[in-house]
C-alpha cells in the first residue's frame, strides 16, 4: 500500500494534478464556465487524491483554492480553512466570476441556494457536466489504478468455486465472497453517481431471482432481502440446474473494475449455455469496434444485431424487465461516461474505461453472460478483468 502524508491535502503528484485540471478547464472553456466550485466527494477525490469535507474552487484564470472544514491540519498551496461556506467569498475577494458552476446533478436544492448566495451576481451553470466529461477520459495513472483493482478483483473471483458448500443460499455465498474480497483489500465502497441506484458490495443472483424486476437502473435486478433495498440476493437456495451470476465490488484503491461471471451447480439448460456463448461473442465483436471515434450507439446496435441473429432477444438484458443499456464508463464511480445505449450521443475516445455487460435471463435457469472492464487505446483495447469467461461449475 502506498504511503500517504496525512497532513498534505494534495495526494496527486503535480504533473498528474495538472493533467486532470487541464481536462476540467478544457470542459469549462467549451461550456463557457469561468469558475467552478466542487463539493462532491468523487470529484474532490479526482482532483486531489483524497476525500475531505470542503470544496475545490477552480477558475479558468487565477489560483486554484481548496476550502477545508475537516479534517484539521491539512496543508498545501491554496488551502484555506473555513467554518461555513459563506467564508469562501472572503477568500475569493474581488475576483468574482461572471458565472459559477455548481454540481447541480447531485447537490440538494438547499445547498445550491446557499452556495449561489456566495456569488449573487454570477450566472449559475452546471459543473456536473464539466466533471463527468473530464473524468470520462482517464489518465495513464488512473488506468493503472483500475488495472491494479482488476488484478485483485480477478483473484477474488478465482476463489469463488472453492467458497461454495452444499446447501448454501445466494446470501451465504455472497457473504463468503465479501469476506475474501475485504481481506484482499476491497474498500467496500460501491460509489454510484445520483440517486437512481443503491447497492451493498455487489450482486449475487441465483436462478429465478435474476428475473425479479428492480427499481434501480442496473442491468440485472433481483428482489433483495428487504423492500428498503430491493436488489440482489434474496435468500434463494443454490440448486442444481440454476445459474449463479456474480457481479461483486471491484473497488480496491478508489478506482473500480466491474466484472461479472457465471457459476452453476450441475447441468444447466442448453439455451442458457447458448446465451452465455452469445455474450462472449458480443464482447469479441464490440472490442474489435471499440476504437476512438466510434459512436457508442453503434456498439449497442451491433450487439442487438448479434442477439437477433441468434433469436435470443426475448431474454436479452432481462426477461420480465429489460435494461436499456449494455455498457457504461467506470472509474471512481460505477456509472460514468460513455453510456452504451441506443440513443447515446457519446463517442468513444482514447482513455475511456468501459464495462460491457451483455447479459441474458433464461426463465427456469437464471442469468448468464459476462461483464468485463476495458481500457480504450488508439489501436486496441485492454481487458482489465482477464478472468476465465466460460461458465464455472461448482464441485461437490
Amino acid at each position: 500500500m502506498q504511503s500517504v502524508d496525512q497532513n498534505k491535502l494534495m495526494l496527486l503528484n503535480q504533473e498528474e494534478f495538472e493533467r486532470r485540471v487541464s481536462r476540467v478547464k478544457a470542459q469549462m472553456a467549451d461550456l463557457g464556465i469561468p469558475a467552478i466550485l466542487i463539493s462532491d466527494n468523487a470529484n474532490k477525490y479526482y482532483l486531489t487524491g483524497r476525500v475531505y469535507a470542503g470544496y475545490v474552487y477552480i477558475p479558468l484564470e487565477g489560483p486554484n483554492m481548496f476550502f477545508v472544514r475537516r479534517p484539521v491540519e491539512l496543508e498545501g498551496d491554496g488551502v484555506v480553512y473555513i467554518r461555513k461556506p459563506e467564508e469562501i467569498g472572503q477568500s475569493i475577494g474581488l475576483n468574482v466570476p461572471e458565472a459559477i458552476g455548481l454540481e447541480l446533478d447531485v447537490l440538494p436544492y438547499s445547498m445550491v441556494t446557499r452556495l449561489k448566495a456566495i456569488f449573487p451576481e454570477s450566472e449559475l451553470k452546471n459543473a456536473s457536466t464539466v466533471m463527468r466529461h473530464a473524468r470520462a477520459i482517464k489518465t495513464e495513472e488512473e488506468i493503472e489504478m483500475i488495472r491494479r483493482s482488476g488484478v485483485k478483483h480477478v483473484h477474488v473471483y478465482s476463489r469463488i468455486p472453492h467458497l461454495f458448500q452444499p446447501g448454501m443460499t445466494d446470501l451465504g455465498l455472497q457473504v463468503e465472497i465479501e469476506r475474501v474480497s475485504r481481506l484482499a483489500g476491497c474498500l467496500g465502497q460501491f460509489r454510484i453517481s445520483g440517486d437512481s441506484m443503491e447497492l451493498h458490495m455487489g450482486n449475487v443472483l441465483v436462478g429465478e431471482n435474476a428475473d425479479s424486476p428492480s427499481p434501480y437502473d442496473f442491468a440485472m435486478g433481483g428482489a433483495g432481502l428487504d423492500p428498503s433495498l430491493p436488489v440482489g440476493a434474496d435468500g434463494t437456495p443454490i440448486r442444481r440446474g440454476d445459474t449463479v451470476m456474480v457481479d461483486m465490488n471491484g473497488n480496491f484503491d478508489g478506482y473500480m473494475t466491474d466484472m461479472t461471471r457465471v457459476f452453476a451447480l450441475g447441468e444447466i439448460a442448453p439455451l442458457a449455455i447458448e446465451a452465455h456463448k452469445c455474450s462472449i461473442d458480443i464482447h469479441r465483436a464490440l472490442t474489435d469496434m471499440m476504437r476512438p471515434g466510434t459512436p457508442a450507439k453503434e456498439l449497442y446496435e451491433k450487439a442487438e444485431e448479434i442477439v437477433r441473429g441468434r433469436n435470443l432477444q426475448h431474454y436479452y438484458m432481462g426477461h420480465r424487465q429489460h435494461a436499456g443499456f449494455i455498457g457504461h464508463g467506470v472509474g471512481i464511480e460505477i456509472n460514468e461516461l460513455p453510456v452504451i445505449a441506443p440513443r447515446s450521443r457519446d463517442i468513444i475516445e482514447e482513455g475511456n474505461v468501459i464495462a460491457l455487460e451483455p447479459k441474458f435471463v433464461i426463465p427456469g435457469t437464471g442469468a448468464v453472460g459476462i461483464e468485463n472492464t476495458y481500457a480504450v487505446y488508439a489501436d486496441h483495447v485492454e481487458c482489465l478483468t482477464p478472468a476465465p469467461e466460460d461458465i464455472s461449475y461448482f464441485l461437490i
